[in-house]
């Protein structure tokens, strides 16, 4: 994972450099420096209408009782666009662009989701040997996950203000 960042961090600069030399040689520099701070600003103003689409959508769905996972991906690649949008270069804004769009956002949210594994959804405490659970707690493993039994005493308000007479 490492080498491939370490790639990106110095080819997406590159190309970057190469595509502002190419559009600033074609229209100048201060239409090209226009053109960088245009799409920043439309590229905001559409992630958030998006981003605002996408959380009516994934309350909708909660309140059905349905998973939003893919609006849920959906909603982290809508901030991963902003970040492209913002970032100055016109390769980065093309590929914000490309993750605005529902279609495009929507397959590619699939794919992700294709690749991502799921473990454990049970979630529940994890018992550990520590001098915590040795006073008073006991840890059971049960198929159902980990069941924890203690001892408790209730008190009352009362009883503290009888406890600080005493003491009085």
């Amino acid at each position: 994972m490492f080498p491939i960042l370490l790639i990106l961090f110095i080819a997406v600069p590159i190309i970057e450099i190469g595509l502002f030399i190419q559009v600033g040689g074609m229209l100048g520099m201060w239409p090209t420096i226009a053109l960088v701070l245009i799409t920043a600003f439309v590229g905001a103003s559409l992630v958030r209408s998006q981003g605002l689409q996408t959380l009516l959508t994934v309350q909708q769905r909660m309140q059905r009782g349905e998973m939003p996972a893919q609006q849920i991906v959906e909603g982290v690649m809508l901030a991963v666009a902003g970040v492209l949008l913002l970032t100055p270069g016109f390769m980065t804004d093309a590929l914000g662009m490309l993750v605005l769009l529902p279609a495009p956002r929507a397959v590619i949210a699939k794919y992700l989701m294709s690749k991502v594994v799921v473990s454990n959804l049970s979630g529940g405490f994890h018992s550990t040997h520590s001098s915590h659970f040795d006073r008073g707690f006991h840890s059971h493993d049960s198929q159902e996950g980990n069941t924890f039994e203690g001892d408790y005493e209730k008190k009352d308000d009362d009883d503290d203000d009888q406890n600080n007479n005493r003491l009085n």
